[in-house]
């Protein structure tokens, strides 16, 4: 499962490497993994200080830390 989530934490880093900030809901759908995969792998990075998570309005909203 670790291996899982660190995987999905790489394609996350990716499409918001390329795509600037996104909500949870879009992150599902573009990287095509289970939602409580794709909050386990934000979490992860999260806590490594990568992504920069928030809560605008009624979806998270992720994005890479250093922008």
């Amino acid at each position: 499962m670790i291996t899982e989530i660190g995987i999905t934490a790489g394609d996350i880093w990716n499409y918001l490497d390329k795509n600037g900030s996104a909500t949870l809901t879009t992150l599902s759908k573009s990287v095509g993994k289970p939602r409580d995969l794709l909050l386990m792998s934000l979490g992860w990075l999260a806590r490594e200080g990568h992504v920069a998570l928030g809560r605008p309005e009624e979806d998270y909203l992720s994005a890479l830390a250093s922008r």
